[in-house]
């Protein structure tokens, strides 16, 4: 037993602490409630844990028990030292009980560090590490260091299912976002543009609105390839991308639909003026391999020249025909059908 009166079996506190880690919705609460289980079984002054954060150098401080603003902000100062015994029990995967030390006002402290670690694939990760600390004199029992051991477990399992529900978050989004975008540029690709251009339609369609929609098509793409390679049609393509993306309206939706070609769905009826101002931005962009950038377009509008989206794309197709014949560099409306 230990020497300060306190609960005759410390372990008493896991179920509380691994119900409250299940049952927190966010890491930071999760390990604050297992400082709350500890502190009602170990009578800790003080007890904090750190875990390394990938983004950053050194241990964070993410939980604590006993300490005020200032006295977290000086400890998690301190830690930047490698012989603190935070740090040198994530460092040294070492845990360390009964540690002395003398406080600044003077006092004699005892600590017990212990690091989080867990095991993936057969290779042991430290995670950060938990420590707590009492007045001298004290002397841990059995019961108090298995208590603490199984604590720091438990804090580690917390840690590792926050990082894998983070990292499957961020694969699920990065999944959800190439589902949408092009690759390369990172516009939207032609599944996405082709049910935004079907919202827009039906949206004018109710509203008795517009919706116009322009067709780009990079012009001697080829000849780019032929003569500076993939990496030169690639810059091309971003560059092309980039000039688009800023040249549009936040109402506006650019994409890249395949090969060297581009789409722009913009609400109303100002996509002729859109065209003309991204027709512009491209033709300012510095050469590629001695190869000035420029692109032809085709515009068409809903419901003038079509009043669906395959007719609208038909007549944007149609303009980027003309233009095509017209030169490099240039625009056409799209040709309504006849009768």
């Amino acid at each position: 037993m230990s020497n300060d009166g306190s609960t005759p079996d410390p372990r008493a506190c896991l179920p509380a602490a691994i119900a409250a880690v299940a049952a927190a919705d966010d890491l930071d609460s999760s390990l604050e409630a297992l400082l709350d289980a500890a502190g009602l079984a170990l009578h800790p002054a003080m007890a904090a844990i750190f875990i390394s954060d990938p983004d950053r150098a050194g241990l964070q401080l993410v939980a604590s028990h006993g300490l005020d603003d200032a006295g977290r902000e000086q400890l998690a100062a301190e830690v930047g030292d490698p012989g603190h015994p935070f740090t040198s029990a994530a460092l040294s995967r070492t845990t360390t009980f009964d540690r002395e030390a003398v406080q600044p006002s003077g006092g004699t402290f005892v600590g017990a560090y212990l690091p989080l670690v867990v095991s993936s694939s057969g290779v042991e990760v430290v995670l950060g590490s938990i420590g707590m600390g009492w007045p001298a004199p004290r002397t841990l029992d059995d019961a108090e260091r298995e208590t603490l051991t199984a604590l720091a477990e438990l804090a580690a399992v917390a840690v590792d299912r926050a990082r894998l529900a983070s990292t499957a978050s961020e694969r699920s989004e990065w999944f959800e976002r190439m589902a949408h975008t092009d690759p390369l540029t990172g516009l939207a690709n032609e599944r996405t543009v082709g049910r935004i251009l079907e919202l827009e339609l039906a949206r004018a369609g109710r509203q008795g609105g517009e919706v116009s929609f322009a067709i780009f098509d990079v012009d001697d793409f080829q000849a780019t390839n032929r003569e500076g390679g993939n990496e030169a049609g690639d810059d091309v393509l971003r560059q092309v991308a980039a000039a688009l993306a800023e040249s549009v309206r936040l109402v506006d939706t650019v994409g890249r639909i395949g090969g060297d070609e581009f789409v722009l769905v913009a609400p109303g009826s100002a996509g002729l003026m859109v065209a003309q101002r991204i027709l512009g931005a491209i033709a300012a962009l510095p050469p590629v391999g001695g190869r000035p950038i420029t692109v032809s377009a085709g515009v068409a509008r809903f419901p003038a020249d079509a009043e669906d989206a395959a007719g609208l794309i038909a007549a944007a197709k149609d303009g980027l025909a003309t233009a095509r014949a017209e030169g490099r560099g240039t625009v056409a409306p799209g040709i309504a059908p006849a009768g």
